[in-house]
């Protein structure tokens, strides 16, 4: 997950601190604690929830303040060291930098980079990074540790005074500090072999195999799954040593290869047939068959080849079913599995919600955090900013929706993790429903390329201004609602006043859209006429401005005093059914509800009180 770290800054003289620490980092950004911090990148106003939330989001935390604080905001939240992000202390000198959580995945050499960079002190306690320079248990990238239980009793054997023989080739274990005898009894291997380990032997596989598979379309994934599992048993390899999955980019979106690299949990890329058919001379089953079909010579052995590089070889030739083909190649180092050829492609579309961090759910900003190029709206994406920090923003104007959608898409088909901004839910009058068409039009009739059409697509959804809007004023949308947008750009006029009367026939809660711009100034005044013959003069009518955002502002209204200059591109208008009603308060406020009909329960016969209303 790519995940900035954010430096909380809660005092002046820490800005300072936190400044220079931003100059020697790249990709961080400063959060000052609102009304005490000027000049800081994002201003919050609760210490203890901004906290959570940045840590929660997967955001390495450097906070410029007293470890205490920290501590306090995150100790209710710890469950899993494997999965905690990097948490430190600095003081406001800068002289002490302490990694409070996370300290093998990432603290400790943070800590170490501030510390050197503000030429003060990094307070390692982590025992193996303090004797020996490294964790045992958290093996640098390209390597995987085969039995992590026994870490913990290895090293303690080794703070004891013991000492460990080297098997394999390791650059990170042979320059360490470890203390080294030929006949220890404590065992640390490298090696691409299955081996299980023990508590004297610890097993490291370097991710130097790369899978090359092919398979007939739709073919079952455990068929594929079982071929692998029967070549690496036959072969005496271990799937930790695997480094990824390859094949042909037509089978981007094959089942059963996405599904075999989950199932090894590594990744899965691909290869065009133009570079499959430059490792011809190389392979040990060329097919003029498969050439015939693909444009080159072989797939399995070709990916398999082609991710271990000019210097790999095959460890396993071509091996098939029925249905699907396996190799197995071997590089003579770690494969950097993002380096070879491209991923699936992936686009998350986001609705971020009306804007507060309060009313995005925990997935959207998961996402968020994972992807590499975020599109949309410039507005949408100066909402979320502290979330987008050092990834490829591409900005487009409004009015260019099919322009952003399209470029989105594109962008995750040359194998990118892309998200696509939308503000509210992406699925309701936003950019969701365009994706989608986009991917079921005919790529001569305007659709994406083929690349676009096979990437995989999540749409995680948001809260609505229609919710935002009902939930500050109460509960208006209690009883059967619909929403209706008023803008005709895309669907003609006539359309809509068919629509307004149908919801007003039916005595609807209406939820507007879109309901004035600079240009259309009398479609509200319309649908406020239409209303007006089917309910009350005093329907109440709830504007909601800015929702979510420091200029929010609510308002009730009634449907004969709603007037078009009240209203503007950023307000979500809810009108009431006949039987919604708005209730003032003894401390002046209003509350705005529609009535579900429990009342009418109370006097009802004993048979009809039987459970809750559905």
């Amino acid at each position: 997950m790519d995940a900035s770290p954010i430096l909380l800054v809660l005092t002046p003289r820490g800005l300072t601190t936190a400044q220079d620490i931003a100059a020697g980092l790249d990709g961080c950004q400063i959060h000052g604690l609102s009304g005490r911090v000027p000049g800081a990148n994002h201003a919050f106003t609760d210490t203890i929830a901004h906290i959570r939330s940045l840590w929660s989001d997967g955001h390495p935390v450097i906070g410029i303040c007293a470890s205490g604080i920290l501590i306090r905001a995150l100790a209710p939240l710890l469950t899993d060291k494997h999965a905690e992000a990097p948490v430190l202390a600095v003081s406001e000198d800068g002289a002490s930098v302490v990694p409070l959580l996370g300290g093998h995945y990432g603290a400790n050499d943070l800590a170490r980079t501030i510390a050197g960079h503000l030429e003060g002190h990094a307070a390692i306690t982590t025992a193996g990074d303090t004797a020996f320079g490294l964790a045992l248990d958290r093996p640098p990238a390209g390597y995987r540790l085969a039995n992590p239980k026994d870490a913990k009793p290895v090293m303690a054997a080794l703070l004891s005074g013991a000492s460990v023989r080297i098997d394999g080739d390791a650059p990170w274990l042979t320059e360490s500090d470890l203390p080294r005898a030929s006949d220890a009894a404590l065992t640390l291997t490298v090696t691409d072999k299955a081996m299980a380990g023990s508590e004297n032997q610890l097993v490291y596989h370097p991710k130097t195999l790369a899978v090359g598979v092919g398979c007939a379309r739709g073919c079952d994934p455990q068929e594929l799954i079982d071929l692998l599992e029967t070549q690496l048993a036959a072969s005496g390899l271990s799937k930790g040593a695997v480094a990824c999955v390859t094949s042909l980019d037509l089978k981007a979106d094959e089942v059963a290869m996405n599904a075999l690299a989950h199932h090894l949990a590594v990744p899965f890329r691909v290869f065009s047939a133009d570079r499959l058919e430059a490792e011809t001379p190389r392979l040990k089953n060329p097919s003029e068959v498969v050439f015939g079909e693909v444009g080159c010579h072989g797939v399995s052995e070709g990916s398999a080849l082609a991710a271990a590089g000019p210097d790999g070889v095959l460890a396993v030739e071509k091996h098939k079913t029925a249905n699907a083909t396996v190799a197995i190649a071997r590089a003579p180092s770690p494969i950097d599995a993002a380096a070879v050829g491209r991923a699936r492609g992936h686009l998350s579309v986001i609705g971020i919600g009306p804007g507060a961090d309060d009313w995005r759910t925990p997935e959207a900003t998961r996402l968020l955090a994972a992807a590499e190029d975020v599109v949309g709206y410039s507005l949408y994406l100066d909402i979320v900013a502290p979330h987008i920090t050092g990834k490829t923003h591409h900005n487009f104007p409004l009015g260019a929706e099919e322009d952003r959608v399209r470029f989105a898409l594109e962008e995750a088909g040359k194998g990118k993790n892309v998200a696509l901004i939308s503000s509210g839910d992406a699925g309701i009058y936003a950019m969701g429903a365009l994706v989608f068409e986009l991917l079921d039009r005919d790529p001569d009739n305007g659709g994406v390329s083929d690349a676009a059409r096979r990437i995989t697509v999540t749409n995680a959804p948001g809260i609505s201004a229609l919710q935002a809007a009902s939930a500050r004023i109460g509960a208006p949308l209690g009883h059967d609602f619909c929403a209706i947008s008023l803008s005709d750009l895309l669907t003609p006029w006539e359309a809509i006043e068919k629509r307004l009367h149908a919801a007003a026939e039916g005595d609807f809660v209406i939820a507007f859209y879109n309901p004035v711009s600079m240009r259309r100034r009398t479609q509200l005044a319309t649908a406020r006429e239409i209303l007006l013959k089917h309910r009350p003069a005093d329907t109440p009518v709830v504007l909601g401005v800015n929702l979510g955002r420091p200029e929010e502002v609510m308002r009730v209204t009634t449907l004969d005093a709603l007037t078009v200059d009240e209203v503007d591109m950023l307000t979500t208008v809810l009108v009431g059914s006949s039987n919604s009603r708005a209730v003032q308060k003894s401390d002046g406020s209003t509350f705005v509800y529609t009535p579900r009909g429990y009342a009418k329960r109370i006097d009802a016969p004993k048979d009809q009180k039987q459970g809750d209303a559905a």
